[in-house]
């Protein structure tokens, strides 16, 4: 009788736990390793990224330079780290984070409700906004996003991106093209093809002053405010923890706004380039 009860205290303390290991916060959690550990241990944090100008772009010796990059190296060196950019089609990038790929996004994405269903954000670290930058050619005489908000209008944006969030909201009646890359969207502009592109500020700034003959400015400063965030993978409490902090240590410090002031308000980097 003894060993009967002993056999039915052994299998109930067995059922007993194999429940809690389903019942979420009890043995889920300390199962879980943290991003955070998990990027000290293996010594090398891996950061999606996809380049566009001035966050991320190859320099003259392909060495990778820009606000993101700056951002991500900083990161990595107050965690004692090393960095490895894995850069991304900026379509696929949510899912290849969620898959493992890397440790976190850092590549100026916008904090979006239907991203945040996806992911995790931090707090914001950057503010952007959307703008236009139009053809010489197809647009003349076209100012103010209204007058790009017509039925055989052409808007070049990069695939996946929020520029194509603010044109289908801004712009509905204008039909939109869609790239992975956002230098391609660019290069349709620059020949004529479509008649605007969209994008994060100050890019189209920057590709008018480059390209004077072909482009100009149709409407001024940004027509969307977007907060910048680095997103990581659901769950993880202590990894959006410690970058939250981080985040608010860099920008009491002034480092933050030294690098913003940098990138976006200045063109000494421009000779950097390829």
């Amino acid at each position: 009788m003894n060993v009967l009860k002993r056999l039915n205290s052994i299998l109930l303390m067995s059922v007993l736990m194999l429940s809690m290991a389903y019942v979420p916060g009890v043995m889920a959690a300390d199962q879980q390793v943290s991003a955070v550990e998990q990027v000290i241990r293996r010594g090398v944090l891996r950061v999606g990224m996809s380049t566009f100008v001035p966050w991320a772009m190859k320099d003259k010796t392909g060495k990778l330079i820009g606000f993101e990059i700056d951002v991500a190296r900083r990161l990595a060196e107050d965690m004692d780290v090393k960095v490895e950019f894995i850069p991304t089609k900026w379509s696929g990038i949510i899912p290849a984070l969620l898959t493992g790929r890397f440790d976190v996004i850092i590549g100026g994405m916008g904090i979006l409700p239907s991203r945040n269903l996806k992911v995790n954000f931090s707090n914001p670290y950057d503010f952007t906004g959307m703008s236009m930058v139009a053809s010489k050619k197809l647009a003349a005489g076209m100012k103010g996003i209204e007058a790009f908000n017509k039925t055989g209008v052409i808007i070049a944006a990069r695939l996946g991106s929020t520029a194509v969030t603010a044109t289908k909201r801004y712009l509905p009646k204008a039909e939109i093209r869609m790239f992975d890359d956002e230098a391609q969207a660019y290069q349709e502009v620059i020949n004529g093809r479509v008649h605007a592109v969209v994008g994060s500020a100050p890019t189209p700034a920057f590709q008018t002053i480059k390209y004077p003959e072909k482009l100009f400015l149709p409407i001024q400063g940004t027509f969307t405010k977007e907060p910048i965030g680095f997103a990581v993978r659901k769950g993880d409490v202590d990894t959006l923890n410690y970058f939250n902090n981080w985040i608010a240590y860099v920008s009491a410090e002034g480092w933050l706004k030294e690098r913003k002031t940098f990138w976006f308000e200045t063109k000494n980097w421009e000779s950097l380039l390829q």
